[in-house]
């Protein structure tokens, strides 16, 4: 695998998100109403303050986690990908439309799945019939398995048709097929029909997905200068009212064809022309600004007109909350880590850290990245003064470490006033301008762990004149009392590189939405007014937690009348609540949510719980998502259970206790490594090693089952003993 197709899996990524972004504005609607309101398309149709989740990026990013957590590789199932959709979607909510069954195709998919239909008859067209089989989602979704396979048509069409099978079937199926073969030849061809050609070479011959895209590519052979007459020639033989069913795929790829080749290869006037056609246009634009994209690469992706309001920020609306907040550097970093563990070849030197230690580090050495990091004055200090000329850039002049680095300018300053680089580490409903796809988040960083970041001040960079230079600092911004914590400060050498290092104290209630890099400037002229400029590179955080979450403190976060979660939470299903200062959960069949990190390792979390009716009150610790997690908690007739989940919870252990209703207990689950200990009120009751693939790392959460409603009062997660 060529070291230069990492780049071309970023480009495909960061051209995803674009072109969803693009399309979704106007998603269902049709030429004649996009021409009449906007005339001529030639940029995003609206001005998002930051995109919410979609579902045509969160199907591509979390059914390619299928790889890892199946374990079967380049012999992907259509069941390992099945499993991944149960268990990073919320049951009925968020991620993509819930439609009803017999009504959304990925709805029918899921519940299929969830009774127990095994993939692929889950999306099958024995099971659902053909038009449900033949809808969309086939394609939308399938983006990741052209990029997990660069320059690998073969292995592409083989892990897309496993993929699109567990939702379509027939010509839903060859779509997926088609899109990851285009998306994937693109990394060794530039020629459009030639890509084109390749994914055709993968179908039937006979399937009227093939018969629909040689049309269109017949119809440009006629026509090369004229779009509009192609998008009627789509609209009088392969229109919606000659396909049944709310979004059938024929028309879109109808339209897709025409975009490729009209677009002539170029990055914008390619979204613009398919954007234009209408239909299911967040799809369509979102597909073809891959393939584009992989083809152009980054640079070839104009910065200021589709990168800059996107920001590298990715939005997502799973059930693991630590998840939602990507950007799509980190996205890319581990679908490389991933083709390289399909092709079989080791990681280059130069990518091994990122790929395989800290695949969301912000380190910058995608061109043109910016991991979503901004730029600020001190607002805690000086609210009234916000006026800030800055410009934030990616850049190879310098590098602590790699070949790139980002590059800041910040003026006018003042002496000792404070300048802040920082990246969000969790959002809020106001932060967006709809609520698509229903997201909500926990922290990407919490107190305990530690944040690492180095800085550099160039010489012709300091401020002059200056008595003792530019000191600075890591910091982390908690919400709720509106609250800066800040390292001790380093003063910076002209020209040298300063890899700082802290680890944030413990803090009970905490919710950090900010962690970054303090700087400011000693000394100078009184009263004068200084310019700052300087880089920043390798900004990450790891290490255990040490924090509580106090019920007392969260609130309920409204995003529309119908979609409202409480903060740091993201909800599987069941009722969930904040009263008198506790979280109450409860449920017909079963109630979970989770906060925390999918990552952390080794840890103790104790949770106030009080059960209240019901007789199965849980609390969880290594939660992989909806499917895959640790449990403990009080079982019928008296019983202290530990319990696994996979798919559902099955008894690993369990002993007599003789809970009430009513009564408050701490509970303690410790985990370390594979093994897991339970302790009531600080007393030792279970212990359980799992030898049976155990998981390792997950964050943690709170459940109860058949009817049962639990209230509680805190979390503490800490480091284990």
């Amino acid at each position: 695998m060529k070291e230069e197709y990492i780049r071309g899996i970023y480009a495909g990524w960061l051209a995803k998100i674009i072109g969803v972004r693009c399309g979704a504005p106007i998603e269902g609607w049709d030429y004649e109403k996009i021409r009449n309101i906007f005339g001529e398309l030639d940029g995003y149709p609206a001005d998002y303050k930051q995109f919410a989740a979609d579902d045509d990026t969160n199907g591509p990013v979390f059914l390619l986690r299928a790889l890892e957590d199946g374990g079967h590789g380049r012999n992907l199932t259509a069941q390992d990908v099945g499993e991944a959709l149960l268990n990073y979607a919320p049951f009925e909510h968020g991620f993509f439309w819930w439609g009803g069954y017999g009504v959304s195709t990925e709805h029918t998919a899921y519940l299929n799945l969830f009774n127990g239909i095994p993939a692929p008859r889950s999306g099958s067209i024995a099971q659902n019939g053909k038009t449900m089989a033949e809808q969309i989602g086939g394609q939308i979704f399938i983006d990741a398995w052209g990029l997990v396979a660069p320059g690998d048509p073969d292995l592409a069409a083989r892990l897309a048709g496993r993929a699109a099978s567990v939702t379509h079937g027939g010509n839903g199926v060859y779509g997926g097929i088609f899109v990851a073969v285009c998306i994937s030849y693109a990394f060794v061809e530039k020629d459009i029909p030639s890509i084109i050609k390749k994914g055709l070479s993968y179908l039937p011959p006979d399937c009227e997905y093939a018969r629909a895209v040689r049309a269109v590519m017949d119809f440009h052979a006629g026509h090369p200068e004229d779009w509009r007459a192609c998008y009627r020639f789509i609209k009088d033989n392969f229109g919606y009212d000659r396909y049944p069913g709310n979004c059938h795929i024929i028309p879109n790829i109808s339209v897709m064809i025409l975009g490729l080749l009209y677009g002539d290869g170029d990055f914008s006037k390619t979204l613009c022309i398919t954007d234009m056609c209408g239909w299911d246009t967040d799809c369509n634009v979102g597909n073809v600004a891959t393939i584009i994209g992989v083809r152009n690469g980054p640079e070839g992706i104009p910065y200021d007109k589709w990168r800059k309001p996107v920001d590298d920020l990715f939005i997502c609306s799973s059930v693991i909350g630590s998840l939602n907040i990507l950007d799509v550097p980190s996205c890319a970093a581990y679908t490389a880590k991933q083709a390289y563990a399909l092709s079989g070849e080791n990681i280059p030197d130069a990518w091994k850290t990122i790929l395989t230690q800290r695949p969301d580090s912000c380190h910058f050495e995608f061109p043109g990245s910016t991991h979503s990091i901004r730029i600020r004055r001190d607002l805690l200090q000086d609210p009234g003064n916000q006026e800030l000329e800055s410009r934030l850039w990616n850049t190879d002049e310098s590098a602590h470490t790699g070949a790139r680095s980002l590059k800041f300018m910040a003026k006018p300053l003042r002496p000792a006033e404070k300048v802040l680089l920082y990246k969000k580490t969790y959002y809020q409903p106001q932060d967006f301008s709809d609520s698509r796809y229903d997201p909500s988040f926990s922290p990407l960083i919490y107190p305990g762990m530690t944040l690492h970041g180095s800085v550099m001040v160039p010489r012709y960079g300091m401020p002059e004149p200056f008595v003792s230079g530019v000191r600075a600092r890591l910091y982390v911004h908690e919400l709720h009392k509106n609250d800066r914590v800040e390292s001790e400060p380093v003063v910076l050498k002209p020209g040298a590189w300063s890899e700082l290092s802290w680890k944030i104290p413990a803090m009970d209630g905490a919710l950090l939405d900010e962690m970054g890099v303090c700087f400011d400037v000693v000394g100078g002229r009184a009263a004068g007014q200084m310019d700052l400029t300087g880089f920043l590179d390798d900004l990450y955080a790891d290490g255990a937690p040490d924090y509580t979450v106090d019920f007392a403190g969260e609130t309920e976060e409204v995003w529309n009348g119908l979609h409202r979660e409480i903060s740091q939470f993201t909800r599987l299903k069941g009722l969930q609540y904040l009263e008198d200062g506790k979280l109450h959960i409860s449920c017909a069949d079963f109630a979970e949510s989770y906060t925390g990190r999918h990552d952390w390792g080794d840890y103790a979390a104790t949770f106030g719980m009080t059960p209240l009716t019901g007789e199965h009150h849980y609390v969880n610790v290594r939660v992989q998502g909806a499917m895959r997690s640790y449990a403990a908690g009080f079982l019928p007739d008296g019983k202290l259970g530990l319990m696994k989940k996979q798919r559902n919870y099955r008894l690993l252990a369990q002993t007599d206790y003789p809970w009430e209703p009513g009564r408050e207990y701490a509970v303690t689950v410790a985990a370390v490594g594979n093994r897991l200990s339970v302790r009531i009120d600080g007393a030792p009751c279970l212990e359980y090693a799992d030898c049976d693939d155990p998981f390792l790392t997950g964050s943690v959460g709170v459940s109860a089952e058949n009817g049962s409603h639990t209230k509680y009062s805190f979390i503490k997660v800490r480091a284990a003993e």
